[in-house]
């Protein structure tokens, strides 16, 4: 799963359709689809939540925002849609403030947002996701208050991991063709956008469904050919066992790929990660970040990891912690174990609670200390800059690496979007402080 830290984005406003993200960067995108369907179908003073169901916490988080939601807008028509109401809708369709429920094949539909024959909203639309043969697409001509892009590549999950449910919210395996692809990135450069991120569920499993079974490394190779204009494009989670030559020479030789890969690593010790029925071990993502440094010396990696999961002893546990120092590891996203019902997992010897907790804040430690020494590293080099936002005579944004910058400038010629080059010179909590 491409996941990202659960949380709550802004809603946003705009033609009396707010929107409520929860979860990956693949509802981020979602969720400016349903945007645009909701306010195609002439939805007005509608609440549009895109759950998450990657942990329990996410799922929790979701309802509260929504009964929040509800008593702020006593007025507005809430519709919940995403990954948890997919996989249990009725949590949903029982809550008061609800008018509405939708599968995440549904939320990508038009007619989805129309009133039924009875001039009302039927109230739950969620099929069985597994019939879904292949992934919607949408031409979307930007993201609201953001400077780089997200394209959806792939939808769904043929693995199935013993911790995971999203195979049961997303359904299997489906890719985008190579040219519906360029068409979106076309649209999006267009449009002033300069960085492009790929996103789906499990990216490195792409094309395996399409007539010529191209691999995401081969479909990459082709974009690049095809849309010369594309300067910047990011990849979001990948499983390393699943690189193929094609990418590990897009990785090597391509510097429009950006150098900043998130693994899909979950943990560090081989029997948790044969019980989690994951496809690599830990030599295996040794042996990617190795590689990946040699052959791309800028390459700098993230990572996935859940604390505590089901017979995690400490030693166990001491194997995750150490891949951190390990594969230099630079930006963690920590996940404490969720039981998910109907998961083998779930039938599995658990861990304490309090242990669970414990295991998280180490892991996030480490990652806080991995990520500042990675900053301090950067002092006195120069970096591109993708600049995210300008307020104050302070300037933000993100070099190729990801790396967070802080500029104290009020230069009245660099604006919001642009790839500027900076001189990094001191670190500021997690950000470097840089100068034109």
């Amino acid at each position: 799963m491409t996941s990202a830290q659960i949380k709550e984005e802004n809603a946003v406003f705009l033609d009396d359709i707010q929107v409520v993200t929860f979860g990956c960067r693949l509802n981020t995108y979602e969720s400016e689809v349903m945007r645009n369907l909701a306010k195609d179908a002439g939805l007005s003073k509608t609440i549009l939540v895109n759950t998450c169901a990657v942990t329990s916490e996410a799922e929790r988080q979701a309802r509260q925002s929504i009964r929040k939601i509800k008593r702020d807008n006593p007025d507005a028509t809430i519709i919940v849609t995403g990954c948890s109401a997919q996989i249990n809708p009725t949590q949903y369709s029982d809550m008061g403030e609800v008018d509405r429920v939708l599968g995440n094949d549904e939320k990508m539909k038009r007619e989805s947002y129309l009133p039924g024959l009875s001039g009302t909203l039927e109230r739950v639309l969620v099929n069985d996701i597994m019939s879904v043969k292949e992934t919607a697409v949408h031409l979307i001509s930007g993201f609201e208050g953001k400077v780089r892009a997200f394209v959806q590549v792939q939808n769904g999950c043929n693995h199935r991991c013993t911790f995971c449910t999203i195979p049961y919210g997303r359904g299997n395996s489906r890719s985008v063709p190579l040219g519906e692809i360029v068409n979106q990135i076309k649209t999006l450069l267009a449009a002033g956008y300069q960085e492009i991120v790929f996103t789906g569920v499990d990216i490195t499993d792409y094309g395996k469904d399409l007539p010529a079974q191209p691999t995401l490394g081969q479909t990459i190779k082709r974009l690049f050919t095809l849309v010369p204009e594309l300067k910047r494009l990011r990849l979001s989670s990948i499983d390393p066992v699943e690189v193929d030559e094609d990418l590990w020479d897009v990785i090597a030789n391509e510097p429009r790929l950006m150098p900043h890969l998130h693994i899909s690593l979950q943990a560090g010790d081989d029997l948790v990660l044969k019980r989690m029925k994951r496809r690599h071990l830990r030599q295996d993502v040794v042996d990617f970040c190795e590689k990946a440094k040699r052959v791309r010396p800028d390459a700098v990696f993230g990572a996935d990891i859940i604390a505590g999961f089901p017979t995690e002893n400490e030693a166990m546990f001491k194997n995750t912690l150490d891949i951190v120092r390990d594969c230099n590891l630079t930006y963690l996203h920590v996940f404490p174990y969720s039981k998910r019902p109907g998961t083998p997992a779930a039938r599995m010897p658990q861990v304490d609670g309090r242990i669970i907790k414990e295991r998280a804040a180490l892991l996030r430690k480490a990652g806080e200390g991995a990520l500042r020494r990675y900053l301090l590293k950067q002092i006195g080099s120069s970096h591109t800059m993708l600049v995210e936002d300008i307020e104050n005579g302070v300037i933000k944004g993100k070099t190729d690496t990801f790396a967070q910058v802080i500029i104290y400038s009020d230069c009245s010629s660099i604006n919001v979007g642009d790839v500027i080059q900076v001189t990094l010179q001191s670190v500021e909590g997690n950000a470097l402080v840089g100068s034109l």
